[in-house]
C-alpha cells in the first residue's frame, strides 16, 4: 500500500467525469487500498479516485475512524431534509466554506467484490456521500459554498 499524491484545485483531472468500473483488477484493488491509506494519512473522511488522478468511479469514506466504506459506481437514490455546515476538501487545503446538503442520503453502489449494496447516512455521512460522489462528476464543493471560502486556521481560532 502507498500514499498517493492528492490533486489540488486547478488540476484539470478534478473537472473530468470518472468512468464506470466494470471489473476489479489487481490494480483497482491496489488503488482502493492506496486511497484508504491516503485518506487516513491526510486525516480526511472521504476520497474520490479523481483526487489521486485516477478517473474511475470509486469513493472511500470513513466518518467514524473505524468503519471504512468503499463505493464503486455510486449513485444517489434518495435524499431528504437539509443541513448547512462547514465543509472542506483534501483537494482544497486550508480552506473551508458553508455548504447546504441533504441531511439524509441513500446510495446504491458496488462493494470491493462488485456486489451491489446500499448505504444510508445522515449528518456527516450524508454530507460525505454527496461531496465524494460529486467529485466523480468533476465537481468540487467550492462551487456550492454560500458566501466566501474561509481559511480553516481562522475558523479554528474562534
Amino acid at each position: 500500500m502507498a500514499i498517493r499524491n492528492i490533486r489540488m484545485i486547478g488540476d484539470e483531472v478534478l473537472k473530468k467525469r470518472c468512468k464506470e468500473v466494470t471489473e476489479i483488477t489487481p490494480r483497482t484493488a491496489q488503488l482502493i487500498d492506496d486511497m484508504l491509506d491516503t485518506m487516513y494519512e491526510r486525516n480526511g473522511v472521504g476520497l474520490a479516485a479523481s483526487q489521486v488522478g485516477i478517473l474511475k468511479r470509486i469513493v472511500v469514506i470513513d466518518t467514524t475512524g473505524e468503519d471504512p466504506i468503499v463505493l464503486i459506481n455510486p449513485q444517489i437514490m434518495e435524499t431528504s431534509g437539509e443541513q448547512s455546515g462547514q465543509e472542506a476538501c483534501l483537494s482544497v487545503p486550508g480552506k473551508t466554506g458553508v455548504v447546504t446538503r441533504p441531511n439524509y442520503v441513500k446510495v446504491k453502489a458496488l462493494d470491493r467484490e462488485m456486489k451491489p449494496y446500499e448505504v444510508e447516512g445522515t449528518g456527516l455521512l450524508a454530507r460525505a456521500l454527496c461531496h465524494e460522489t460529486e467529485h466523480l462528476d468533476g465537481h468540487l464543493y467550492v462551487e456550492k459554498v454560500e458566501g466566501e471560502l474561509m481559511d480553516a486556521e481562522d475558523l479554528e481560532e474562534e
